[in-house]
């Protein structure tokens, strides 16, 4: 204590002496540049004066006469000022008006003030010299007296030490000198209050300090008075200093208060914390200073009260998590007190203004919320784990009672508002995957997207519309887990009206709004550098729309047909009856708006599509045949179904035919081996049919019968099963050898006729040729491969119908030569015309 006071008096002494030098320093430099100022003013006036003076006194009589004929001149100024608003008029001819009119052109070139060269800057001797030129008066007026003063707070300095350590002052005695010191001090402050108003203020903090200080080591180390004397002295000192900022009008004040309040738990700590107390206390302290910041507009009081309650309380309820027995109730009441003082704290003060909101007021506004919520989420973990959501949702609706109830009644800032909104859509978008699971999820996610959006539209804030992109992504991805989830588990869902269907519909229904949404957008934003493309996006969310859509759908269709259908095959068959229709649809629609890239679309989709059927859907049918075959019982779904799809490849061969007959989409189709192609295509398509209807008229399942006439049975270590499947793939393998050898002559005769018929009727050489192949291929596989090997009815029946059809082949071509034009004769017209 006694060491504190000497050091705490002997600085005193020496930041007064020093500052009131500085002082009169610097009015010294004041006066020295004012009076410079009038020199240099001076010397400036003088020479203006000059040019003035002559005129007056040359006026001899002779001129006068010649002014007098002058005076006669006037009237050409009439004209002058007629051309003036020609000037005016015709701006870009301003070169030969100036020969006209030459005194138009002085009046702008007013003579400026006279150049006066900077003063070069001054050592610290030169400047000391000039300001002290009698080193001797200096050293006598100005040195002695402070090395003097200084001298003396030294010996007493070491006076009062001795008489501490003598003994001569008790405690109460240094307390007392203590205190005061600071009234003294707080003395001076008042006295030079009117005339160094700062300086005064500043003399006031220390004085404040001292007596903080002094009551603080009263307590610790003389104990003089207990902590409920002691916190109560220092609360009187923080209002008292308060009340001096508010007498002062000085902000440095304020925040020295503000300081003080926050120390004095600090000061008067014994160890034995009592958190009702010490927040009890710092909640009437943030009122009461922030009550004083809105009375004087002082934004930086309320920015420091923020901070060092979040350093107080975060300090805390980082320890009180870590107790054995932590308070859990109290840290969280608290804790929502301190977050309504600052939100009402920082609306209150834009109320009052009716101003836009600082970046710090925003920032206070949404960091406030954030971190009661991080606080109150760290509570809940170890509490009550369940209301985390519930904590999650009421946070949520708190800003949009703020955001609504400020805009109605007192028309708060929009971009408050809206960062209320944007903290409202955010805690209930975090609420959503706290509290609940799977699809609810995805369903917030994908309305919380379209609400991003619009309000961007309507707010014009950028930030809601990447909000938008990043909640759909979200939706994307937990729709994906959602998919897993209920399709890959256990659970018997309802055909259509059950969670997941409904989900991926609602999202679907997402994707297309914001789509909608965006129509008439073509303006871009940007934010943090990163570049919002409506036009591109919603092209992009447009395309997104039908591939979930159609996953959608898939997904559904699969998980139905395999829970309903035993055989893998026949149920395959429903989702590809829904992949067709689906494209057939999307196929229709792009070819509806007739332009190039839905051309171009629809054809891509109708030729995939095609071979998907010839080469991988059409095998269902044929594997559910079998399997009908080995075991004896299902349904022929897959075969019924079949014809739907067949129904849809027709559709999309009409859809080729139709758009590429005025213009190709395509420049290949126009290539021979596109034609070659699309007739293999249809001979494949078409034999596939007539083996699997061939297969379904010439099998029957395997019965008991069979398998005992099988030699196979006779052998005791074969299963049945066995038998069963050797006996029906035996049977298979016999009916497709008939057809091939006896139906596939008569087919591929029958489509070469067809061939040459479209040939000839489209004057197209090139399916004639085709068709002639194909018929000639025919022949060749009769005699080569189908002769051997095949039953005398078979044989007669492929000979016979195979003869006809290139009897009625060559009969055409006979009868109808006429309308068989030669390719080559357009161009000799050509070339004679």
């Amino acid at each position: 204590m006694e060491s504190f006071l000497l050091v705490a008096l002997f600085c005193f002494l020496i930041y007064i002496l020093n500052t009131f030098k500085g002082r009169f320093d610097n009015l010294e430099d004041d006066i020295q540049k004012l009076s410079k100022k009038i020199d240099l003013l001076k010397g400036i006036e003088k020479p203006v004066e000059k040019p003035i003076a002559p005129p007056p006194v040359i006026i001899p009589k002779e001129e006068i006469k010649f002014e007098k004929p002058q005076e006669v001149i006037p009237p050409p100024a009439p004209p002058i000022k007629k051309e003036t608003p020609e000037i005016k008029a015709e701006k870009i001819v301003f070169s030969m008006d100036s020969d006209k009119n030459p005194q138009a052109v002085t009046p702008p070139k007013v003579v400026s003030k006279p150049y006066v060269p900077p003063v070069p800057e001054k050592s610290f001797w030169e400047n000391f010299k000039e300001q002290n030129p009698d080193l001797e008066k200096f050293i006598g007026e100005n040195l002695i007296n402070k090395i003097g003063v200084l001298i003396l707070v030294l010996g007493i300095s070491y006076f009062v030490k001795y008489a501490i350590d003598k003994d001569w002052i008790n405690e109460p005695a240094r307390v007392g000198i203590g205190v005061l010191c600071g009234a003294l001090v707080m003395g001076i402050a008042h006295k030079l209050r009117k005339s160094y108003a700062a300086f005064s203020s500043v003399i006031v903090a220390g004085a404040i300090a001292i007596f903080y200080f002094t009551i603080g080591i009263a307590f610790h180390d003389y104990h003089l008075f207990n902590q409920t004397v002691a916190f109560s002295i220092m609360v009187v000192i923080t209002a008292f200093s308060a009340l001096i900022s508010l007498s002062y009008n000085r902000i440095e004040l304020a925040v020295l208060s503000l300081i003080g309040g926050f120390a004095v738990p600090f000061m008067v700590s014994t160890g034995e914390g009592n958190y009702v107390v010490l927040f009890t206390y710092i909640s009437i302290l943030n009122v009461g200073i922030l009550a004083l910041a809105y009375y004087k507009k002082w934004n930086l009081v309320n920015i420091l009260s923020y901070i060092f309650t979040i350093l107080l309380y975060g300090g805390w309820l980082s320890q009180e998590l870590q107790a054995e027995k932590p308070h859990y109730p109290g840290a969280l009441i608290f804790g929502f007190v301190f977050y309504f003082i600052f939100i009402v704290m920082n609306i209150i003060n834009n109320i009052r203004t009716k101003g836009e909101f600082s970046i710090a007021q925003l920032t206070i506004l949404a960091s406030n919320t954030f971190l009661f919520y991080a606080a109150g989420m760290a509570i809940l973990d170890s509490y009550h784990p369940e209301l985390r959501g519930l904590f999650t949702t009421i946070i949520a609706l708190l800003n949009l009672v703020y955001a609504w109830f400020l805009y109605k009644k007192f028309g708060l800032d929009k971009k408050a508002v809206y960062l209320l909104i944007g903290l409202t859509l955010t805690f209930i978008t975090l609420a959503i995957p706290i509290q609940f699971e799977g699809n609810y999820i995805t369903l917030f996610w994908a309305a919380e997207a379209v609400l991003l959006l619009w309000l961007s539209q309507k707010s014009k804030i950028s930030s809601y519309r990447f909000g938008s992109v990043i909640v759909h992504a979200l939706m994307i991805i937990s729709l994906i887990m959602d998919w897993n989830k209920y399709y890959n588990g256990d659970a018997v869902l309802n055909i259509v009206l059950n969670p997941i269907f409904t989900t991926g519909l609602f999202s679907v229904i997402s994707l297309f709004g914001v789509w909608y949404l965006l129509k008439n957008e073509i303006e871009g934003v940007e934010l943090f550098g990163i570049r919002f493309n409506p036009e591109k996006y919603k092209k992009f969310i447009f395309e997104l729309g039908f591939v979930i859509g159609y996953l959608v759908g898939i997904f559904e269709v699969t998980y139905q047909s395999n829970y309903a259908i035993a055989n893998p095959s026949s149920a395959a068959a429903l989702p590809v009856v829904y992949h067709l229709v689906f494209f057939a649809l999307l196929a229709g629609y792009l070819a509806k708006k007739k332009t190039e890239t839905g051309y171009q679309g629809a054809t891509l989709i109708a030729v995939i599509n095609i071979i998907l059927f010839a080469f991988w859907f059409t095998y269902y049918s044929f594997s559910e045949h079998t399997e009908i075959m080995i075991f004896g019982t299902g349904k022929p779904i897959a075969f019924y179904l079949h014809y739907i799809s067949l129904l849809i490849i027709i559709y999309f061969g009409f859809l080729l035919y139709k758009m590429n007959s005025e213009k190709l989409v395509f420049s290949m189709f126009s290539k021979k081996f596109f034609a070659w192609t699309a007739a293999f295509l249809v001979i494949y398509i078409a034999s596939t049919e007539l083996m699997i209807h061939g297969l379904k008229l010439l099998n029957s399942p395997v019965t008991i019968d069979e398998i005992h006439q099988s030699d196979l049975f006779k052998i005791d270590k074969l299963d049945i099963g066995y038998i069963r499947e050797t006996i029906a793939f035996d049977n298979i393998e016999i009916a497709k050898t008939k057809i091939i050898k006896t139906g596939f002559p008569v087919l591929w005769g029958i489509l070469a006729f067809i061939f040459l018929i479209i040939g000839i009727k489209k004057q197209t050489k090139m399916l004639r040729i085709i068709a002639l192949a194909l018929l000639g291929l025919t022949i060749l596989k009769l005699f080569l491969y189908d002769i051997s090997n095949i039953s005398e009815t078979g044989k007669i029946i492929s000979f016979i119908l195979l003869g006809i059809l290139i009897l009625i082949i060559s009969f055409v071509y006979q009868k109808i030569k006429v309308l068989v034009i030669d390719e080559n004769k357009p161009e000799k017209t050509n070339e004679t015309e």
